[in-house]
């Protein structure tokens, strides 16, 4: 009978020695196992096998990302401005070994580490740049823990500010000091409209001026073209007529043809100035004058011929 008893215990001892020696580790997960009290080594994911009794798992890490929300707390800027900041940083265990001896607590490290970062970046900064750099405040966060925290087996990969909350005062000071700039901007937009209406309206008429003065200009060109064209055309008719003339007069015959032409114009003339009853008419006493004036035209005549 007490074989049986020492055969169960036994076998219970077996059993429980096996479950003891096998740990199931999850993905994405590191166990730290301790040899009687000292770091022995980290166990990766999957099944494995450990010493009962002698290697103890000492402590789990999770290699996932994780998102830890850094408390609220109040910041002073530059200008002696109180502003209430909170956010969120993310990081990630990439040494179980040192997460694990390297901190006693390295989430509480990580968060107190953020947090007067944060005072320190803020501390630099007038309160206008906090609200407008939020994203150099990041890094400048990011790149102060993560140096820290090398030590800790922990990689910090983000801070993000959740939100920047002044005072009410300056918070009212703050949108009195928006609208205002904002009806500035509404002013300077109504004034450079009217200013731009100006301009469009100056050179609109600069424009129909210029546009007025080339129509004219060209209408003068124009009138003086047709014009000298017309003088062109009528000395050029009076050049052919006096070439025909002339060359009329240099057929058989021609000569007496003039003189008869004459002649008739000087009897015509005369018989003109007799029917003005205002005209005084001198007669010459001897007619043989009207045939030398008939003569003298004829020489004229003959003459010019020769000079042509």
């Amino acid at each position: 009978m007490d074989g049986i008893y020492i055969a169960y215990a036994i076998a219970i001892v077996v059993v429980v020695v096996v479950i003891r020696s096998f740990k199931q580790v999850p993905q994405q997960n590191a166990w730290v196992v301790e040899r009687l009290g000292k770091y022995h080594g980290t166990l990766g994911p999957g099944l494995k096998v450990i010493i009962p009794f002698f290697d103890k798992v000492a402590y789990k890490h999770s290699l996932k990302e994780i998102p830890l929300d850094v408390p609220s707390q109040i910041c002073i800027t530059r200008d002696n401005t109180q502003l209430q900041v909170d956010g969120i940083l993310y990081f990630q265990v990439t040494d179980p070994m040192r997460a694990s001896y390297g901190s006693s607590n390295y989430i509480v490290a990580v968060t107190q580490l953020a947090q007067t970062s944060l005072r320190s970046v803020i501390g630099k900064l007038e309160l206008d740049k906090t609200f407008e750099e939020r994203d150099i405040i990041n890094a400048q966060v990011v790149q102060a823990i993560d140096e820290a925290a090398l030590n800790w087996g922990v990689k910090v990969l983000r801070y993000e500010i959740k939100d920047l909350t002044p005072p009410k005062e300056i918070l009212h000071a703050m949108q009195a000091q928006i609208t205002a700039e904002r009806e500035k901007r509404a002013l300077i937009a109504a004034s450079e409209g009217r200013r731009q209406e100006q301009i469009n309206i100056a050179t609109g008429e600069r424009e129909a001026f210029i546009a007025r003065s080339e129509g004219e200009k060209q209408a003068v060109i124009n009138k003086a073209q047709g014009e000298a064209e017309s003088i062109k055309a009528v000395a050029e008719a009076n050049a052919q007529a006096i070439e025909r003339v002339a060359a009329a007069i240099r057929q058989p015959g021609g000569e007496q043809a003039v003189q008869l032409k004459v002649a008739v114009k000087a009897v015509d003339a005369y018989s003109q100035v007799a029917t003005n009853a205002t005209t005084t008419l001198i007669v010459p006493s001897n007619m043989t004058e009207v045939s030398a004036l008939i003569g003298s035209a004829m020489k004229m005549v003959q003459a010019s011929q020769k000079a042509g």
